[in-house]
């Protein structure tokens, strides 16, 4: 049985997670971080103090991108961890320049949702949108070559800036049209797994 610990309103939990759901791999989800705390036990788990944290037949294993590359190479197959090196680079640089439309996002989400009104800085949520719509456009172009960001198929490429990519659908910000990108997400609202982890209310 594998373990997940860590709040499932969390970006970095809410990747694993679905990727777990994705290759139906049985897991035990424990409430960790945020209003939950950590104890000390969780801590030696995870010197970082930070979520998620893993553990499958007493392997431990902690930061959310390495936990996908392990649960694609152990539960997802060719599918999910292609063994062309070449194939599997291309769908991990997603992985990597996530960080960058992340970094863009997270300010208004933090202002918008985490912030009451009063408090706000509405400059700041005003650079932010414009990075992330500016961000947006290389997304777009890339799912105007390809189905997917990994490719042909989905795959880890996708995940982390889909969990960000549900932020920025949700957030009350103005959204420059990006047909690619919206048909991307239409396509992510039809699996199960992004609906049941991914899309759940913004807190």
């Amino acid at each position: 049985m594998l373990t997940i610990w860590g709040r499932i309103n969390s970006h970095n939990v809410k990747k694993v997670v679905w990727l777990a759901e994705e290759l139906g791999v049985p897991y035990d989800r424990r409430d960790m971080g945020g209003a939950f705390g950590m104890d000390d036990a969780y801590r030696a788990l995870n010197p970082n103090a930070l979520i998620p944290t893993i553990e499958e037949d007493g392997f431990v294993l902690w930061e959310s991108h390495s936990i996908l590359r392990y649960l694609a190479a152990t539960h997802g197959g060719e599918r999910w961890f292609p063994s062309d090196p070449k194939a599997r680079a291309l769908a991990e640089r997603w992985m990597d320049w996530h960080f960058d439309w992340a970094e863009a996002i997270r300010p208004i989400f933090f202002q918008l949702v985490r912030t009451p009104p009063e408090q706000r800085d509405t400059a700041l949520i005003a650079r932010s949108a414009a990075q992330a719509a500016r961000l947006s456009a290389l997304i777009d172009a890339q799912l105007g070559r390809e189905a997917w960001l990994s490719g042909k198929d989905i795959g880890i490429g996708d995940i982390p800036v889909a969990t960000y990519a549900h932020s920025w659908f949700q957030l009350p910000v103005e959204r420059p049209s990006r047909p690619h990108l919206e048909r991307w997400y239409a396509a992510l609202r039809e699996r199960a797994a992004f609906r049941d982890t991914v899309m759940i209310p913004l807190t």
